[in-house]
């Protein structure tokens, strides 16, 4: 009897491919959905840190740096953390390099991925953890994103279920990778019982952390890193639980998953940190102000009335909220810190205005975007506004 048979028809259903064929180059479903994840993220983090100041395009110059060291740092933890299968008795270390057959590490992608962006907020200017807050809606949604891989894969199942929900399991032919094992009249067989769907748990968990972290960061206005917490904070406390239901071979110690045992060591760090930390949103404005882009080509056949666009600044400095706020809407950036003109990388927390975490109202986002439109009215508002002040921050 076919076992395709045993399983009802209400049952959630699972591809029976997730490889194709365009030419010569093979198509990954787990691929398309990992960059889906990283494209979805760049384009929120990129909105949010433009509010914040930063420049357009500073995304892009922190992905090329993250992504790749997210990548690698992704797939070491994975080979660290389940060692045995690339060189273990039967194991082969060379499968180790192997990435497109899946095996992709969230810890090791967040340390990594850490890297990279220090390294390139580093020749931004730019404090690390302003791209954090950023950052922290966006990567859940591309978490959620990157779990669909999983499911094409017919992988990160619980165990046996008769909920409605229940999952249709596949059995991959190991000789035909990303392809299911075909019986005597050529259909898919199926494994007997149905599944916990484990990944669409984490898809649907991480789509809560990411509307969780974008109101309440709306509402309450986190700086130096504290979103990125929360985001750390509600991610691992749903990672726990959904771990505790997988079936997939794993590493046990003292009779719980590896992965159990780092979402709550992580889970810890994260909450300390929260506590701990404390400050209101940064923003940012350029170091020195930004020259005008030299016009290209015939200058002859320039039009002069239309302005250029701004070269990308040189570096950052942390400034609050008020002083952003003039900056945008004259133009004229706000004095540098006592003594000269350097960059202050992180401001003391008293040194911003009071923020909603005080209890007080401030503009929420969509007064952001009517802010982010100040550098086009700031000749027309330079005349209007009264000059910005050099050292009240208190007020």
């Amino acid at each position: 009897m076919n076992l395709a048979s045993l399983a009802p028809q209400a049952a959630l259903p699972s591809p029976s491919t997730a490889v194709w064929q365009l030419g010569p180059v093979p198509i990954r479903a787990y691929a398309l959905c990992i960059v889906l994840g990283i494209v979805v993220a760049a384009v929120v983090t990129e909105a949010r840190l433009r509010r914040r100041g930063v420049a357009p395009g500073a995304t892009l110059d922190i992905a090329v740096w993250a992504v790749p060291f997210g990548i690698i740092g992704a797939r070491l933890y994975h080979v660290i953390s389940s060692p045995q299968a690339y060189f273990g008795a039967d194991g082969h270390p060379l499968n180790a390099f192997k990435i497109w057959e899946g095996g992709l590490g969230i810890w090791g992608a967040i340390v990594g991925g850490a890297l990279g962006a220090w390294l390139a907020v580093r020749q931004l200017g730019l404090p690390l953890s302003v791209v954090a807050d950023a950052l922290a809606p966006g990567l859940p949604l591309a978490q959620a994103i990157g779990r669909l891989g999983n499911w094409f894969n017919n992988e990160l199942y619980g165990g046996p279920t008769t909920l409605p929900w229940g999952l249709q399991i596949h059995r991959m032919d190991p000789d035909n990778p990303g392809h299911a094992l075909r019986d005597g009249a050529g259909n898919p067989v199926l494994e007997p019982a149905l599944y916990h769907p484990t990944f669409l748990y984490e898809l649907v968990w991480n789509l809560g952390v990411a509307a969780l972290v974008y109101l309440v960061d709306r509402r309450v206005k986190f700086g130096r890193g504290r979103a990125f917490a929360l985001y750390v904070m509600a991610y691992t406390a749903g990672r726990f639980w959904i771990e505790m239901m997988r079936r997939d071979e794993a590493n046990i110690i003292l009779g719980l998953r590896l992965n159990v045992w780092t979402s709550v060591l992580v889970f810890l760090g994260a909450l300390i940190y929260f506590l701990r930390v404390r400050g209101p949103r940064e923003y940012v404005v350029p170091v020195t102000p930004p020259a005008p882009a030299e016009p290209a080509g015939d200058i002859s056949r320039t039009d002069v009335s239309r302005p250029t666009a701004a070269a990308a600044p040189t570096g950052y400095r942390v400034v609050s909220e008020a002083e952003f706020r003039t900056y945008q809407e004259t133009g004229e950036l706000p004095a540098g810190p006592a003594g000269g003109d350097g960059a202050d990388p992180a401001p003391a927390a008293d040194a911003a205005p009071v923020s909603a975490e005080s209890g007080e109202d401030e503009p929420d986002e969509a007064d952001e975007d009517e802010a982010a439109d100040g550098p086009d009215r700031a000749d027309r508002a330079r005349a209007a506004a009264p000059a910005p002040r050099s050292a009240d921050r208190d007020s």
